[in-house]
């Protein structure tokens, strides 16, 4: 039986979603520093339009001149993001509320608002520290680390999902795996922050070698200094290389480990479970290659950051689900995901939650540039 709250995680987890993708596409066009100040946009909340409020933006930042469209695009994704923060606050309050009733999350709730508060100060240091690789790999880390506790919360809250039987050899392969698709993460977000994703222009090989010349000294130094603007990056292109073929290992390691799991997973008998995993890898890995193939599409390079964050949200679903239990009857061991067969309408009202969001969001950039 659900629990109160469940509808608002599930919004909020689809909101997060929708969020990952607006930070993936403002970092993509690069308009990280759109607006040079926080929270606001040249001392506004929103963009400045009018001759005065442009006057002012100059006075104030002489040397980051106002670019309508990119700060829009990072104005869009705070909007969001501030959406979502509200979502996050009243799922604390409402645990705190009700912490006294039976089976009621209390922690995770308070989890995700700390986490917040540190996405918070992340998305800050991004813009005052000028896209330093650190602080944007951080929030991008931050990001999918509040979409799938969001996720896990829905997931507890919705009273669906219950344990099945599994060994513990099975349950460590299902973390090692979720780990190791963290840590790709990771790797991918240090890849766009310092502009390493075209560093190799072809497939299998990097630029028509298989081992170039690479400097993983310089492409992994975590200590480089602070400023000044890192926007297009600074490292030279063997570190780059370096980056991204790091990038391409990890995506083998990886793509071993998921498919190991979605095998082990099919001869237990959870083949939805292992269909689910294995066709996100699929997409995952060809939306990779898409990218390299096409020089970074935009659309692909956004859509390759949501498989990345359906991909991890699977293997969330999959350890959930796997969690240790005493042994329970063969019958529901090899019962469908319970959480997959949620009422339509539910899924409805989270889809739909989406896509009007996202239609809003469109419309307000149409109708902004319409008027200049």
């Amino acid at each position: 039986m659900r629990k109160p709250g469940f509808c608002i995680a599930l919004c909020a987890t689809c909101l997060a979603f929708v969020v990952v993708l607006l930070g993936a596409y403002t970092r993509l066009t690069h308009a990280g520093l759109g607006c040079p100040d926080w929270p606001g946009c040249y001392g506004f909340i929103y963009v400045p339009q009018t001759e005065e409020q442009l006057a002012h933006a100059m006075l104030r930042f002489p040397d980051a001149p106002v670019e309508a469209d990119k700060g829009w695009s990072e104005m869009i994704h705070r909007y969001f993001a501030g959406g979502l923060s509200v979502l996050v606050v009243l799922l604390a309050l409402q645990a705190i509320k009700r912490r006294r009733q039976p089976g009621q999350p209390l922690g995770l709730p308070l989890l995700l608002l700390g986490v917040l508060v540190a996405q918070a100060l992340f998305g800050m240091w991004t813009v005052t520290l000028k896209l330093w690789p650190h602080v944007v790999t951080g929030h991008l880390l931050g990001g999918f680390i509040t979409l799938s506790l969001l996720f896990l919360l829905s997931l507890r809250l919705s009273g669906r999902a219950p344990a099945v039987p599994s060994s513990w050899r099975l349950r460590l392969l299902a973390r090692a795996g979720l780990v190791l698709v963290m840590l790709q993460v990771a790797l991918g977000g240090w890849v766009s922050s310092n502009y390493a994703s075209v560093a190799c222009l072809d497939l299998p090989t990097c630029n028509g070698v298989w081992w170039p010349a690479m400097d993983f000294d310089n492409g992994f130094h975590l200590s480089q200094q602070i400023g000044p603007n890192y926007l297009g990056g600074h490292l030279h292109s063997e570190a780059r290389t370096a980056i991204h073929f790091t990038h391409r290992l990890g995506a083998l390691v990886v793509g071993v480990a998921v498919a190991l799991l979605a095998w082990q997973l099919f001869r237990r008998g959870y083949s939805v479970l292992a269909g689910l995993v294995l066709a996100l890898l699929i997409l995952q890995v060809s939306l990779g290659m898409g990218n390299i193939l096409l020089r970074m599409p935009l659309m692909m390079a956004v859509a390759h950051n949501g498989g990345g964050a359906l991909l991890f949200l699977s293997l969330v679903l999959v350890n959930y689900r796997l969690r240790a239990v005493p042994h329970t009857s063969a019958a529901n061991a090899f019962d469908l995901p319970s959480f997959l067969s949620l009422s339509p309408s539910i899924w409805r009202r989270g889809w739909n939650f989406t896509i009007g969001a996202v239609s809003k969001g469109a419309r307000v950039v149409s109708l902004l540039q319409a008027r200049r």
